[in-house]
């Protein structure tokens, strides 16, 4: 099981994102990094050791446009792989998105412009490169393409299955930044369902949290205020042989 740090960027510098409400994210403190230059940041994961980073754009992402010359810093200068989350919804943005020197394009359900072009991407990018996101809030799957529908998750991946998509996101906007453990009703519901390939986040507590994650068999988690507050360390990643 793979481990991903995040970074979300707002105006520029890294924040720390709570429960998806974007308008109240503060900018970042870490036991890592004195930093909000999300490259500084990058740098700092890198340190940790790790050699894959998710960046959100969230500027981007509520409808700004991408900010490629500090995507393109952050692969520059820190040489990790990047997978990006931009509200790409569309081709021209998931290739811009691409240039910058992200390894793999992240298309968010709660940006999806209408289901075909998660088939479109795929086709066009293929599907080791294409990463879809189901943004739940709780135990429903936001989607950009009918507001006021909340799909179900098995249904809506299942979907997706059939597209081509061959890894998956499941993330709950609701326990982002929350310190309240990852949605497992959802997680089990899914597990075993599907074949695509499967990584969390939202609500990681420790490495208990992860341990238990690995047992169930995701592919990867997604980390973030977990480890900016220093309640996953490299000592105890590396105690529980995740690292």
């Amino acid at each position: 099981m793979k481990i991903v740090p995040v970074i979300d960027i707002l105006g520029g510098v890294a924040v720390h994102a709570v429960r998806g409400v974007r308008k109240n994210y503060k900018p970042l403190k870490s036991v890592l990094c004195s930093s909000v230059d999300p490259v500084e940041v990058a740098f700092s994961l890198k340190a940790f050791g790790f050699s894959e980073l998710y960046a959100a754009d969230l500027d981007a992402i509520t409808g700004g446009p991408v900010n490629p010359a500090l995507l393109k810093r952050i692969v520059d200068e820190s040489g990790l792989k990047l997978m990006v989350d931009a509200g790409v919804s569309n081709m021209n943005r998931a290739r811009e998105v691409l240039d910058c020197g992200a390894s793999k394009v992240i298309i968010g359900t709660e940006t999806l412009p209408n289901i075909s072009f998660v088939a479109e991407a795929v086709a066009a990018l293929g599907a080791e490169r294409v990463v879809v996101s189901l943004d739940l809030m709780g135990d429903k799957v936001l989607n950009g393409f009918e507001p006021g529908r909340l799909a179900e998750p098995v249904t809506f991946l299942r979907e997706l299955e059939a597209l081509g998509v061959s890894q998956i996101i499941l993330l709950d906007l609701s326990k982002v930044g929350s310190r309240e453990g990852i949605n497992m009703a959802v997680l089990q519901k899914v597990l075993g369902r599907i074949k695509i390939e499967v990584l969390v986040g939202g609500g990681v507590r420790d490495v208990t949290d992860l341990v238990e994650l690995k047992n169930l068999g995701v592919s990867g988690v997604l980390v973030a205020t977990a480890l900016h507050s220093g309640k996953i360390s490299h000592e105890n990643l590396a105690k529980a042989d995740l690292f």
